[in-house]
């Protein structure tokens, strides 16, 4: 009986973690339909992500490709699945062709990953695909992400050299204990207004993915509209052995 108890667990950490995002929005001035809260199920297993779908839930995120295509056929169709973080061009047709109901891939940090990314959707006939470019904003170099000052030239060439992307918005990840300074925040924020201004668009036309488990309230106060919550929902991350993204 211990895996139900822990599968409801995480039911009903999700309804937690759903207050504390209405609580946030409502303190930015926003309602909490309009923050999307991206479950991020890696190293956990089927059976606790089902439960939290069955709990209501449907966007969730996986981080490596191997893992996520073992795992994404067997969990209902109607899953709005995000790959989170960077993706090696030579995972691209693997995930794109083993995903289906891939909606979102939150992580393109250079033209080459776009390119690619772009070809494979074309390939294979899918609808555009949805992408957002990441931001390094902390400026470490263990993290990937096109630099702020790069960002207006990504975005650039995912709107008018990437037919089949659908530039959706600007991401990062937070330091390296996965929390993130108002500095971070504010960093990508300027980065969408610079975004906005260059190419023409609302500001509601460009999402910010910012915060996870440790920093979710504070990112949807400065602006966030999805935010990818792991550890928070299904519990700590177990690691049995080095997985290749």
């Amino acid at each position: 009986m211990a895996a139900p108890a822990m599968e409801s667990v995480a039911a009903t950490a999700l309804r937690s973690v759903m207050i504390r995002v209405q609580q946030a929005a409502e303190r930015s001035g926003r309602k909490a339909d309009q923050i999307r809260v991206v479950a991020v199920s890696k190293t956990k297993p089927v059976s606790l992500i089902r439960q939290v779908y069955d709990a209501g839930h449907r966007y969730f995120g996986e981080n490596y490709v191997q893992e996520f295509v073992e795992k994404a056929p067997q969990l209902p169709d109607d899953i709005e699945w995000h790959f989170i973080g960077r993706l090696q061009s030579n995972k691209v047709k693997m995930l794109l062709s083993s995903v289906p109901n891939l909606a979102m891939v939150q992580g393109v940090d250079d033209e080459k990953i776009a390119n690619h990314l772009d070809r494979g959707v074309a390939n294979i006939r899918r609808k555009p695909l949805r992408v957002m470019v990441q931001v390094n904003t902390s400026g470490e170099e263990s993290k990937s992400g096109v630099e702020p000052s790069g960002c207006v030239e990504l975005v650039k060439h995912v709107k008018l050299g990437c037919p089949n992307l659908e530039f959706s918005g600007l991401m990062t990840i937070g330091m390296l204990d996965y929390t993130s300074t108002p500095q971070n925040f504010k960093t990508l924020s300027d980065c969408r207004l610079e975004v906005c201004k260059a190419l023409g668009i609302k500001e509601e036309q460009c999402e910010l993915s910012m915060g996870m488990s440790g920093d979710f309230e504070q990112a949807i106060e400065m602006g966030s509209t999805n935010v990818r919550i792991g550890s928070t929902i299904f519990g700590p991350r177990e690691y049995p052995k080095k997985q290749a993204n």
